[in-house]
């Protein structure tokens, strides 16, 4: 298929006609917001001491910058999606990153704490929104058909920023200081502005009459299994994720927390490159097929996570299905949500930031009460009931065959 980009009265792109081609450029811009989305997030969880030590507040103190950036994407997301659903996607991009660039400043050069929470908090914000446009804005670059393609590059940068970004900042971090990496940062973003400029196509948000409000959308009949899924999967994913440490002890494998995460971000990028090639066409068998597969790590780790072979094994499956996850759930959200998807995709950031949170509190007290063997357990029980809710989600959420008419 041949075809040519319209323009509008301003002379931009839009999204009339489009080509068989990925816009690389402009999908990797995307990926780009979403790495340093992820890296700003997580960026304290690896110089709490240091960062610690330069506000002159304890370590718990310090954690709490994290949960900031997470409440702030919690209150965000849903309304910042829907007061800038009508504008061009590349103007509210634009927004968010700069969003990135004054907060991440203000954090690198505050020396009082409640100024960095704020400032934490505002960055947040910034990711809510991010997450809110990215899926929605990389579906509409292209055709149908490659939608699912689409979404699997500008998603990328989320498991590179987990697998490689964050022990690269924290080097950074104890190179130069934590004040210098979060101002690395920023440098960052500048350049993205640039990219965005240069590769973005200026795409035009959604018409007036075809905007949903929050609760048609909810009530959509696809929506909730998506929303119940993707609680279930990430509740497990953000248990582990977090105290992957405490399951390397019985393996005798604590200073190797490092060799473990590549393990996970290799596998997660290759569950990436799977999903995309694969996804257009097996949407469903790959969401069932990815949780299966997690159930099985994580009950190889409850039955014999002593062994470090059973740990590496284990960390591959996990990686592997996790490295796919939001390009698929997204793109589920999106066929189910129809013209409320950006709506949809709103939901699916709050629903994914309070797995981050309960993730972190539930797998506190499972760790503190019955240990890492239980947990195992409880992570099987979630993969499984996800499994059985997408697996009953045949209708109207995780519909069998292709996505498109071939």
């Amino acid at each position: 298929m041949s075809t040519k980009l319209s323009v509008d009265r301003q002379g931009r792109q839009t999204a009339q006609s489009l080509s068989n081609r990925l816009p690389l450029a402009g999908l990797l811009a995307l990926a780009m917001t979403g790495f340093i989305a992820i890296l700003t997030e997580t960026l304290p969880a690896g110089l709490l001491p240091e960062i610690s030590h330069g506000l002159g507040v304890p370590e718990s103190w310090t954690g709490q910058l994290v949960t900031l950036y997470a409440l702030g994407s919690v209150a965000a997301a849903i309304p910042l999606t829907a007061a800038t659903r009508g504008w061009r996607r590349r103007r509210v991009l634009l927004l968010a990153i700069a969003g990135f660039f004054v907060f991440n400043n203000v954090t690198a050069l505050s020396a009082w704490y409640p100024v960095t929470l704020a400032a934490r908090f505002m960055a947040g914000v910034a990711a809510g929104l991010t997450w809110g446009l990215i899926p929605g804005y990389a579906r509409q670059m292209v055709a149908a058909h490659l939608q699912g393609r689409a979404m699997a590059v500008a998603l990328v940068g989320t498991p590179i920023a987990l697998a490689l970004g964050v022990p690269a900042g924290t080097w950074l971090g104890d190179l130069v200081g934590w004040r210098a990496a979060f101002g690395f940062m920023s440098a960052l973003t500048v350049v993205l502005v640039i990219w965005v400029l240069w590769k973005a196509p200026d795409l035009p948000g959604q018409a007036k009459d075809k905007q949903r409000g929050v609760k048609d959308v909810f009530l959509m009949p696809g929506v909730r299994p998506v929303l119940f899924v993707i609680l279930a999967w990430m509740l497990a994913h953000n248990m582990l994720y977090t105290y992957i440490a405490p399951f390397l002890v019985p393996a005798n494998l604590t200073n190797h927390v490092d060799f473990v995460l590549l393990d996970f971000g290799v596998s997660a990028l290759l569950g990436i490159w799977l999903t995309g090639a694969l996804i257009d066409r097996w949407l469903r068998a790959l969401v069932l097929l990815s949780l299966g597969v997690f159930a099985l790590a994580s009950a190889s780790l409850g039955v014999d996570g002593t062994v470090a072979g059973v740990i590496y094994l284990a960390v591959a499956l996990w990686g592997l299905t996790f490295g796919g996850a939001a390009t698929l759930l997204q793109t589920a959200s999106a066929d189910a949500a129809g013209d409320g998807a950006d709506t949809a995709q709103s939901m699916i950031v709050t629903v994914w930031n309070g797995a981050i949170a309960g993730g972190g509190l539930i797998g506190g007290i499972l760790l503190d009460t019955a240990g890492v063997s239980v947990m195992a357990w409880v992570l099987l029980a979630l993969a499984l009931v996800g499994l059985v809710v997408a697996w009953r989600s045949c209708a109207h959420a995780f519909k069998p065959g292709s996505r498109f008419s071939v």
